[in-house]
């Protein structure tokens, strides 16, 4: 059962093999004696992929929520103290990833030694279902409204620049002061910058010669003294705690970004995905009490 919904959701028993970590003719096989013990064809196959047939969608639905209860029923059974097992595939934004959740990993597989974790770093939004995961740690605006997400932590926005640039460029005291300096420019968001201080509102466009498409390109940028850019103050925590890079315009505030917990639509989340959620959640507030 566990095979055939991977070979579903992913559409191919190469992937589904990769995700389950065996060969695609095992997976192949185990699929061809499914058919043959239900004596029906469960999956269409074509140039295209494989599509599940009608008795294969029925067949799939019952199979995925038959799966998670049992592993809901095993976790009950072995007690809330019991550790998780198996394999908790987790996607993040490299950056984020990096400094914030791969750290953390430690604590979390000390309590849970049967448990294996799978970390896909992408700052571009990935199908969830199509790459196996069970859950995606995200920033900003869900472009899904029907995501089932849960938000985990709330962090501020700066405007970042290193003490070289400054000393090089100038001290902007203003956001129209910003057409002035060179700037970074994070091409996955608008390059609009909206600002506010008490009740007054400002808006800039801002032009740069550097547009990059991950965080990590930013924050090099940044370091490298080539100009000021708008991010998460999650982005540079280190940075700020050495004073390698400062935070500009202080006297205005930008619009906080939330982070979320995505699980993958049309399942419940397991159990592995929500203790993890609420292990990140638990921990980023504690350490930034949503300030960071």
């Amino acid at each position: 059962m566990a095979a055939f919904v991977r070979v579903v959701e992913t559409g191919s028993f190469s992937a589904a093999a990769r995700q389950l970590n065996v060969g695609q003719p095992a997976v192949s096989k185990t699929i061809a004696q499914l058919e043959g013990r239900l004596q029906v064809s469960l999956l269409i196959r074509s140039t295209h992929g494989l599509t599940p047939t009608e008795a294969g969608q029925r067949f799939y639905e019952r199979a995925k929520a038959a799966i998670q209860e049992a592993d809901e029923a095993e976790l009950a059974a072995r007690g809330a103290g019991a550790g998780l097992t198996g394999c908790l595939r987790v996607s993040a934004a490299t950056t984020f990833a990096r400094l914030h959740v791969i750290p953390l990993l430690p604590r979390f597989l000390e309590r849970h030694p049967g448990l294996e974790i799978d970390v896909i770093l992408d700052d571009r939004v990935i199908d969830l279902v199509a790459e196996g995961v069970d859950i995606s740690l995200r920033m900003g605006v869900l472009p899904d409204s029907s995501a089932l997400a849960r938000r985990l932590a709330t962090g501020g926005r700066s405007v970042f620049a290193t003490p070289g640039y400054i000393a090089r460029c100038g001290q902007p005291h203003s956001p129209a002061d910003l057409v002035e300096h060179e700037t970074i420019i994070y091409s996955q968001l608008s390059n609009v910058w909206s600002f506010r201080r008490g009740s007054t509102e400002a808006s800039v466009t801002v032009r740069g010669r550097v547009r990059v498409s991950a965080a990590e390109g930013l924050r090099a940028a940044v370091l490298a003294d080539m100009g000021l850019t708008v991010g998460s103050d999650w982005m540079f925590v280190p940075e700020l705690a050495s004073g390698e890079v400062v935070r500009v315009l202080e006297d205005w505030s930008l619009p906080p970004i939330d982070l979320w917990a995505v699980f993958p639509a049309g399942r419940m989340a397991s159990a592995k995905a929500r203790q993890f959620a609420s292990f990140v959640e638990a921990a980023l507030n504690s350490t930034y009490s949503g300030k960071a």
